[in-house]
């Protein structure tokens, strides 16, 4: 796990032919410059400069080690920062390097499986390994299978950038894992392409940060590859960059996500499905077990961290298996508490299950000054807006693993985005008949089915409402290849997205009536839209939707890696292994959502209401349920979905209101250039106090979020000329 920054001089400006170097010099610090710098002059001396600067900006990431390379002929530099996490020694050190030196890289990540695959590498191939480190096996696998091939093999989270320097074969490749759990952004200055796990590593490089107005107003940097940034890309989950003299630079996808046609009969029984999820994802916690350093778990009030731990305890407890570096039977689990009093605590549900599996559990208690102290911190770090101040008590629970010594934890992401875990999934399911499964009772009652399907549409546009965000009423039908169902899903993922009012008029003129949904569905390929409409069911398209979105450029960002690596922390999410997500895509809508099959209690928490008949009729990851149902205590057996969101009612004139307040001044709003400050101005006016409104609360929280990047990351004032350069 770590940090990189790269400089790519891009073929049309290069020298034909690339030469690997074979000098090595150290510099002071333990940092590694391997370059024969005297030997090249003084522009490899101010790239190295260049390199170690942005390294230094991005050091959260990798506060163990760093090094960087520079090729002879002075065209790749690449640069690492290291937190060590599997062979702790000097040998597992970046730039890594094939043992002709003549392939070089640098990975951020975990690959998983390492003993066979590197069993096989050696075995098979005879690949001469120099560490123990998992990361070189993307050196080892490019070598044996070429590209794109070698990715194939690679299983876990991942981001890296590999120069293949051989006679005949010169190419960079940047890759990205299949979910996007780990960061790869990129921009051109010039000649030179910039690659980096954060965006404020490009700084030192050259970057002039500038806002993508266009990105920001309709929604792109949530669907697509672009950013907040002007001429900043995000590599996409499951592709990578292909950089060639002779090809120029390609971005090629090689994994996409595919489910079963939903006319095809299912013929596995329910035991035998329930079984192959567990096998799959009791699988997928074991390898991710395998450390030279202490493991532990993220501990939620909810199911799918609580199953992780209650696997992670069974599998040391009666198998033996160590929990990272130690021969542990208990495992120590990190929680959050929100006040008791604010409806979104479910600390007391993460203690009964520690006590009921045995575990240590150390709790962060999240209060309003919590929240001011870290909110700047968080918006920098994760370099993007978000609804919610969920982000910042993420980024406040990972203080706690390092400062109990644990660099590696689980955690449950991933789990509702495969088994139709939240609440917008229902009314797709409803939407029709789950043919692989035709004697289960709403595929049988159309009736029924029907009229569940609107009861839910009400119900959750009511829940959209209460929680501030938008509740799309009667938009006209939006023609898409992609069907009804993907434009009412592109509604659902857009709910959070800020309204036209909040920006200046200048670009509420510049956007017109564009309509969102073609962001969202133009996010797609045509390929993809059209198994939407004739080969998936509603509900797998609107969890592939979820996934390629919210999941990727959102959830797996600010609550995901940027606030975990803010303090060094590596986070590994079992319910992303592509081996049980793969299995699970392809199983039947109705194991994942179920009708009437056990009732569930538990206090209905911020989300539901006692009106929500339709919504708690379904059973939501019915199948994980079965699955994990040894790991876990009857209380979350029979639970409800609760999300993990922050409160929003908070007091007027309270630490929150206050720092919006100094944050948000006139010239602080003004100086973004794209944000209307009489829209802040109300919005201030009435999201404080008993009768708070949530929906004007969120939007101080973006417009703060923006504040706080321009401030903390120069970027410039906005401009006509800003939308104008998108395009």
């Amino acid at each position: 796990m770590c940090g990189f920054s790269a400089c790519i001089l891009l073929p049309e400006a290069s020298i034909n032919g690339y030469n690997s170097c074979t000098e090595c010099a150290k510099t002071p610090g333990n940092k590694e410059i391997e370059h024969d710098l005297e030997a090249n002059g003084g522009v490899a001396k101010g790239l190295a400069a260049d390199l170690q600067a942005s390294l230094n900006l991005i050091t959260h990431r990798g506060p163990d080690d760093t090094g960087i390379w520079i090729s002879a002929n002075e065209q790749v530099g690449l640069a690492h920062c290291r937190l060590s996490i599997n062979d702790l020694s000097s040998a597992g050190r970046q730039p890594l390097h094939s043992s002709d030196n003549r392939i070089h890289a640098v990975v951020n990540g975990e690959i998983y499986d390492y003993d066979r695959l590197r069993h096989e590498c050696e075995t098979l191939h005879n690949y001469p390994f120099q560490s123990d480190s998992d990361s070189e096996l993307v050196l080892a696998l490019y070598n044996v299978y070429g590209a794109p091939d070698f990715l194939t093999h690679l299983r876990g989270e991942f981001a890296f950038v590999l120069h293949d320097a051989r006679q005949g074969a010169q190419r960079i490749i940047a890759a990205r894992d299949r979910y996007g759990i780990k960061p790869l952004v990129y921009t051109r200055l010039g000649s030179k392409l910039l690659l980096a796990s954060e965006a404020k590593a490009f700084l030192p490089l050259g970057w002039k940060p500038r806002w993508d107005v266009r990105a920001i107003a309709d929604a792109g940097w949530m669907f697509d590859d672009r950013t907040l940034f002007r001429g900043v890309r995000k590599l996409l989950p499951g592709h990578y960059l292909d950089i060639t003299e002779q090809g120029g630079l390609r971005q090629v996808k090689y994994w996409d996500a595919e489910y079963e046609d939903k006319s095809k009969p299912e013929t596995r029984t329910i035991d035998e499905m329930i079984s192959g999820v567990r096998e799959r994802l009791v699988d997928s916690v074991r390898l991710r077990l395998r450390a030279d350093v202490p493991v532990g778990i993220y501990l939620s009030g909810g199911i799918d961290s609580s199953a992780i731990a209650g696997i992670v305890t069974e599998l040391a407890r009666k198998e033996k298996v160590k929990i990272g570096n130690e021969e542990a039977t208990r495992v120590t689990c990190f929680s959050v508490a929100f006040p008791e009093t604010s409806g979104f605590d479910e600390s007391h549900i993460a203690e009964r299950t520690a006590a009921w599996l045995g575990v240590k559990t150390i709790k962060k208690t999240i209060t309003e000054e919590t929240l001011v102290q870290d909110f700047a911190d968080a918006v920098f770090h994760c370099e993007h807006h978000h609804f919610d101040l969920n982000f910042v008590a993420k980024y406040a629970l990972s203080t706690l693993p390092r400062e109990h010594g644990v660099k590696v934890v689980l955690t449950g992401e991933g789990a509702d985005e495969h088994f139709a875990g939240y609440p917008y999934f229902p009314a797709e399911f409803l939407r029709e008949a789950d043919e692989a499964l035709p004697d289960f009772p709403l595929s049988q009652n159309s009736d029924l089915r029907c009229e569940m399907f609107k009861a839910v549409e009400r119900e959750m546009k009511a829940i959209w409402r209460r929680a501030g965000a938008t509740a799309y009423e009667d938009k006209p039908a939006f023609p898409s290849i992609a069907g009804l169902g993907a434009t009412a899903m592109s509604d659902n993922l857009l709910a959070w997205h800020p309204t036209a009012t909040l920006f200046a008029p200048w670009l509420q003129t510049r956007q017109g009536d564009y309509d969102c949904r073609r962001t969202v569905l133009g996010s797609h390929a045509s390929d993809v839209q059209a198994r939407m409409w004739s080969r998936w069911h509603p509900l797998h398209t609107a969890m592939y939707m979820w996934n390629k979105n919210s999941l990727a450029n959102v959830l797996l960002s600010c609550l995901g890696d940027r606030t975990e690596m803010a303090h060094s922390v590596e986070a590994r999410t079992p319910f992303l292994d592509h081996h049980l997500t793969e299995y699970v895509n392809r199983l039947p809508p109705s194991v994942k959502l179920r009708y009437g099959t056990e009732s569930q209690n538990g206090e209905l928490g911020p989300t539901w209401t006692e009106s929500s008949l339709a919504l708690q009729s379904l059973n939501e990851k019915w199948i994980l349920r079965q699955a994990v149902r040894p790991y876990i205590t009857d209380e979350l057996y029979k639970r409800k979905k609760h999300p993990f969101l922050a409160p929003t009612r908070w007091t007027k004139d309270g630490p929150l209101h206050r720092m919006f307040k100094t944050l948000l001044t006139p010239r602080a709003v003004e100086q973004l250039g794209f944000v209307n400050y009489t829209t802040i101005q109300e919005a201030m006016e009435i999201a404080w106090g008993e009768k708070a409104d949530a929906k004007a609360f969120r939007l101080l929280v973006y417009c703060g979020s923006w504040v706080t990047l321009s401030q903390r990351m120069g970027v410039a004032k906005a401009d006509v000329s800003d939308w104008e350069a998108s395009q």
